[in-house]
């Protein structure tokens, strides 16, 4: 990965939106080629993608494709294929009180937008925002994560070959180059991370009254009830949670389950793990590795807030630690403070659903809620009494493949949603029309001075 210099950081900005300001990216024809072209490359260039996610997480080529890849090319796809549709007028109706008068609203692209990818997802979080980009005809720079810098400098090469590089841009580096794009003017920044971050993102956007979209994380729980399949639903929580080695924005953080299921889920835990990893997770080629030190150092401390009941082992050198599961765990411990974002599980034992229910009220508004219970009426209770930005009944992070469901948190879990047509509204701004014609002047009613029957009229015509 090769930083940009800060200093051409406000040129880059100046250059795309002059690349927005001549009109070049409102056709829906340059909308549809951009995207068709990113699809492409998708295609074309999926082993050398695939080969940076091993680079950098230890990815491998088949949990690239399926998590990170084929993700991107299918909302690009989806775009592709509804965007007329998407762009279509929608009427409005006016009212009696205004007759004859059309009112409609029409999407229309924003500006110059700024997209911050993530280093977990590296590929498909700087992506798939870019998708809603190009289908509303916004021009955009985007910021790959420096912790992720094989992917970010291959990004960097590919993007401008195959889209537009007079509207699309691609800014490498760290906090100082992110710090110099911040401090120019946006129509929308989109964000993906973490709080601490989204803070400094928020502020900076805030000087200019630019809106943003934050997708952050938080402690995702689970909620296991004692009558369910526990294999099938161990298998699924184990894929949800060790997917990337766990370094997933939607993966479960924590389980609560009823008392007298608890050793049965571990116990199914434990064969998931060793079904989807083999006997020694730390050998296997389809499980990934930490980013970082600093990430490895952190989660190793959490290990010693709960009685380890499988897994535990790693490698340092090679920055692996197996999946864990953690029993007898206190609330108030660290490992139940923060989002983990790493292989490691608390499992908490709770009497009912009503008090998992206040366990996870009492705590910030996570991204996703997952439910295992054959309940239609505990369902109903979670719907009901808990806030999230998904819910998500009998499996973990698989809801992600549903392209028309809009994704994005609420209170510390993020603001703003995206994917399918959600993305187009993202970085689209509906656009308010009317239009009346000049005769008759039906408008002549309220023109004062405004007499009794004319007013016994309106009371009975407006609202």
């Amino acid at each position: 990965m090769t930083a940009t210099d800060p200093a051409r950081i406000p040129e880059i900005a100046a250059g795309v939106r002059r690349a927005f300001d001549s009109g070049r990216t409102r056709p829906i024809a340059w909308r549809l080629r951009q995207l068709a072209a990113l699809e492409a490359m998708l295609v074309e260039r999926e082993h050398e993608l695939a080969a940076a996610l091993h680079d950098d997480l230890g990815k491998s080529a088949a949990e690239a494709f399926v998590t990170e890849l084929s993700v991107v090319r299918a909302e690009a796809a989806t775009a592709r294929r509804r965007l007329r549709r998407w762009l279509r007028p929608r009427p409005v109706r006016t009212g009696l009180a205004l007759a004859p008068a059309r009112a409609w609203t029409r999407y229309e692209p924003l500006g110059a937008v700024l997209i911050i990818g993530p280093w977990n997802y590296p590929v498909q979080l700087l992506l798939a925002p870019l998708v809603g980009a190009l289908a509303a005809g916004d021009a955009a720079v985007l910021k790959p994560s420096e912790l992720a810098p094989v992917t970010s400098a291959l990004l960097a090469e590919l993007l401008p070959n195959h889209l537009d590089r007079e509207a699309i841009a691609v800014v490498e580096g760290g906090a100082a180059e992110t710090q110099a794009l911040l401090a120019q003017r946006w129509d929308r920044i989109f964000y993906t991370g973490g709080g601490r971050v989204a803070r400094i993102v928020a502020r900076a956007a805030a000087e200019h009254l630019t809106p943003t979209t934050l997708e952050l994380g938080g402690k995702s729980p689970v909620y296991v009830d004692e009558g369910v399949d526990l294999a099938v639903a161990a298998r699924r929580i184990a894929w949800g949670k060790f997917t990337n080695a766990g370094q997933t924005c939607v993966a479960p953080d924590y389980v609560l389950v009823a008392p007298g299921a608890r050793d049965r889920l571990v116990r199914e835990l434990g064969a998931a793990i060793a079904e989807l990893y083999g006997p020694d997770p730390l050998e296997s080629p389809d499980y990934g590795r930490i980013v970082s030190r600093d990430h490895f150092d952190r989660l190793s401390a959490l290990l010693g807030d709960g009685r380890i009941a499988v897994g535990g082992t790693s490698d340092p050198e090679g920055l692996r630690l197996a999946p864990t599961v953690l029993v007898d765990v206190d609330p108030a411990s660290p490992v139940m403070q923060e989002e983990i974002f790493g292989p490691i599980l608390p499992v908490l034992v709770t009497p009912g659903p009503r008090e998992a229910i206040a366990f996870v009220r009492a705590r910030p508004k996570p991204l996703a809620l997952y439910t295992f219970t054959g309940s239609r009426r505990v369902r109903r209770a979670f719907a009901r009494s808990t806030s999230s930005g998904a819910l998500v009944h009998g499996m973990t992070l698989a809801h992600l493949a549903i392209g028309e469901l809009p994704f994005g948190g609420v209170g510390e879990s993020g603001m703003g949603a995206y994917h399918g047509e959600a993305s187009l509204r993202t970085f689209s701004h509906e656009r308010a029309e009317a239009a009346k014609p000049l005769r008759p002047d039906t408008l002549a009613l309220v023109y004062p001075p405004i007499g009794r029957a004319v007013m016994r009229l309106l009371r009975r015509l407006l609202p």
